[in-house]
């Protein structure tokens, strides 16, 4: 059974043909794969595995899916788009598919224009993820054709979610506290971060947990300033932090969260300073989380105040990101960032510094619907956590 319902599935191609409509294209090609997969799912609720492919939605007629033979029969069962075509570009390269219906791109071209009439102009998404040799694939295929980079007009399709989307998210959220009661209590003196990784993974997992939006992050004493640091092998030692972080999906769509929590069970009193230092400046981006606010307005009051505190050379990320099929996407409110936010806007305050002499690394984060009335938060237990202070 697919993920993504057949309502949703057909307003976004909807969307997609308006955009086609406005520019006066024949068709868009939206570039996928298992690194680059929030394209492909938007419109289909699947990715294959070990190929890529790409997306092919005609202003009028049927889309398909381009892939290679091995994700052919998956995505007949779980794609919102049945209708498949075979490429080498996509394929796993030297694997032989012997009773596999195989094209090319100027077979593909040849199609198109028998059932679109003459193909002129092709809108693509993602051209700047796609491999060389698919590049060079579409190029010659399509000789002759004005091809159109369209990439932001679709990504804006996904910046406000629809009340589908906010659900799923908000399921992802309920699975990421489970995460984090798991995961916290695992951590013990003497227990490896891989052993704390599998407490949080089999907390979602269990629940019907359908991915991840990254691998788990646990990373204690030296190791969190590695920013994004996956569980390893080391042993939590007394005396130590450790930054936790995992991002589990609900049908596709990720929830997260981050936090820093001491190894012996209490924060010393420095520890304590360390994460007050970030919670305030969670709580002055909570504050910004208004709709109409840029990127630049969200970011300058923990920027100031990470100055004011002697902690912006140890700052890497900005505070707030939207998240939804990746724990991280566009748009990003960073501090030279004119986006603004919305309703229906899901964003994540992300309050992290690196590379602290004193503290190493160290993270919290959760997530919010933005509304007219203010920012709602996906986990009403994390937010307050994170905007309390220790005493």
């Amino acid at each position: 059974m697919g993920y993504l319902i057949d309502s949703e599935a057909q307003a976004r191609l909807a969307k997609v043909r308006a955009i086609l409509e406005a520019k006066k294209l024949d068709l868009a090609l939206v570039y996928y794969d298992e690194f680059n997969i929030g394209n492909g799912w938007f419109l289909t609720g699947w990715c294959p595995q070990f190929e890529s492919g790409a997306v092919l939605v005609p202003r009028v007629g049927t889309p398909m899916i381009l892939g290679g033979p091995e994700s052919e029969p998956f995505a007949k069962q779980e794609s919102a788009i049945k209708e498949t075509r075979n490429f080498p570009v996509f394929m796993v390269p030297d694997e032989e598919y012997p009773n596999a219906t195989i094209i090319d791109f100027p077979h593909l071209f040849a199609e198109l224009n028998a059932m679109l009439g003459k193909v002129s102009r092709v809108g693509l998404v993602g051209l700047d993820r796609m491999p060389t040799a698919c590049h060079a694939g579409i190029l010659a295929g399509f000789a002759g054709v004005e091809l159109v980079d369209i990439t932001d007009d679709f990504l804006a399709l996904r910046h406000i979610k629809s009340a589908w989307e906010i659900e799923q998210i908000g399921h992802a959220f309920n699975l990421a506290d489970a995460a984090c009661d798991a995961m916290t209590s695992a951590v013990k003196p003497g227990r490896s971060e891989i052993e704390v990784a599998a407490e949080g993974e089999y907390a979602v997992r269990s629940r019907g947990a359908s991915g991840f939006g990254f691998s788990a992050i646990v990373g204690s004493g030296a190791r969190a300033n590695a920013v994004v640091p996956t569980a390893g092998s080391k042993v939590l030692e007394s005396g130590e932090l450790v930054m936790l972080g995992l991002a589990p999906k609900w049908r596709g769509y990720a929830g997260v969260f981050g936090d820093t929590v001491p190894v012996s069970g209490e924060y010393t009193a420095r520890q304590k300073d360390c994460i007050n230092h970030l919670r305030e400046v969670f709580r002055l981006t909570k504050a910004m989380l208004q709709v109409g606010r840029s990127g630049r307005e969200i970011d300058a009051p923990g920027r100031e105040y990470f100055a004011k505190h002697d902690l912006l050379r140890y700052l890497v990320c900005p505070f707030a990101h939207t998240i939804g099929l990746l724990e991280a996407e566009a748009p990003f409110f960073g501090p030279n960032s004119d986006d603004v936010l919305t309703p229906g806007m899901t964003v994540c305050v992300d309050v992290s510094f690196f590379g602290h002499p004193e503290f190493n690394g160290a993270r919290i984060e959760t997530g919010y619907l933005i509304t007219e009335n203010g920012p709602k938060p996906f986990s009403p237990k994390m937010d307050a956590l994170h905007t309390s202070e220790l005493k």
